[in-house]
């Protein structure tokens, strides 16, 4: 039996008359760039998001780059942020001129502790306005992440941000649909910043994203931010980008979002499934090798991914490819170990929850259409590998 990491030709083939008939409109159209097709994903992700609005962009990393350019965050500022997730976390702060600061991640979420936060921020000094680094440094904004599907646990962040002036950017780009307390991803912060990269559980047929916010001033220059800082055309207030969502992408989102929260019941349908079956292998932690994700209190997961922490990572990822089973690992070196953050100073053993999930976490397939039949091969042969 053959299980890939992900595939999408099995959700596409359920889907396929809607997508070809939503890029037919646009055809029609011939409205590539932004339009009406944009707007109304726009509305579309804001409501299901609960928040005011929404603005479409060319990824999920230029989505991050505009909220933080939005916030006027540039040279001589920093972002608090974690160290335990994709690159472009931290780069789209360095690419503005500003440094990423990091501090450790919760071991039952891989989200940011809010003691971590915490500690960090009582070490800052309070100069004018705001609070400063030993090394100069004015910290502007807070990045929380909600990895994997799960939402970080905000009410502290959120305290935390208020007290020292803080704005706060929600790294949501594998969040989309997830829940804190009732409240959304990307509601809760001054921004939020969706993925729709085709891997995500609300994937486009390449590249695209989106900010949400509740603040009308900020949707308005992020929305000039994007078509290169101009309002009207030709018209230039701010230094911006080229970051347009196209029309195809935006009617390809709209298609699948009206199918996102029946996709992700089917995902947590296979994660309690995984963690039954890994159970009743004995192969779960405090006894076995293998510790199952946890979904905690107050939370909707959607499971952009099941990430299990297991004994002998690499050696295991080898054996279940060896038996055609597709997983990956995220993410094998924190960001602030990377060779290009060198300068930050940061040096091993610094944020060792991250470290450690960094070398012992793996990915397994948890795609929808995964089937009962494909979820027990995977943990018999995990089993088999551990000689349950």
């Amino acid at each position: 039996m053959k299980v890939p990491l992900l595939d999408l030709k099995s959700q596409f083939v359920e889907i396929e008359g809607e997508i070809r008939d939503a890029i037919d409109r646009v055809l029609d159209s011939q409205y590539f760039i932004l339009g009406p097709e944009v707007v109304e994903l726009e509305k579309e992700v804001a409501d299901y998001s609960g928040a005011a609005f929404g603005v479409g962009v060319a990824s999920g990393s230029d989505a991050i780059l505009l909220a933080l350019m939005a916030l006027d965050i540039g040279p001589g500022d920093a972002v608090v942020t974690t160290p335990y997730t994709f690159f472009s976390t931290a780069g789209s702060i360095t690419r503005l001129g500003a440094a990423p600061l990091f501090v450790d991640v919760k071991s039952d979420s891989y989200n940011m502790d809010p003691e971590a936060l915490k500690a960090f921020l009582g070490g800052l000094t309070k100069k004018g306005g705001g609070y400063v680094t030993a090394d100069g440094l004015k910290v502007k904004a807070v990045m929380p992440v909600h990895l994997y599907g799960q939402a970080a646990d905000m009410d502290p962040i959120l305290d935390l941000a208020k007290s020292y002036s803080l704005a706060v950017v929600e790294d949501a780009a594998q969040a989309i649909g997830s829940e804190y307390k009732r409240r959304r991803a990307g509601s809760m912060g001054d921004v939020g910043c969706f993925s729709f990269f085709p891997s995500k559980n609300l994937g486009a047929f390449g590249d695209g994203g989106m900010i949400t916010t509740s603040t009308e001033s900020v949707r308005d220059k992020i929305v000039m931010l994007r078509n290169h800082g101009s309002k009207p055309k030709y018209y230039h207030k701010f230094v911006g980008l080229n970051s347009r969502l196209d029309a195809i992408q935006a009617v390809v989102l709209r298609v699948k979002l009206k199918h996102l929260d029946d996709w992700s019941e089917g995902r947590k349908k296979n994660a309690d499934l995984y963690r039954k079956l890994l159970s009743d292998a004995g192969l779960t932690a405090p006894d076995g090798p293998v510790t199952a994700p946890e979904e905690l209190p107050d939370r909707r997961h959607i499971y952009n991914q099941f990430v299990i922490r297991v004994q002998k990572r690499d050696d295991l990822r080898t054996f279940l490819g060896d038996h055609d089973i597709g997983t990956e690992i995220y993410y094998p070196v924190p960001l602030h170990l990377q060779e290009c953050y060198a300068s930050l100073g940061y040096k091993e053993g610094d944020l060792p929850v991250s470290e450690a999930a960094a070398n012992e976490t793996l990915a397994l397939p948890i795609y929808p259409e995964l089937t009962d039949d494909m979820q027990r091969f995977i943990v018999e042969v995990i089993g088999e590998f551990y000689g349950k």
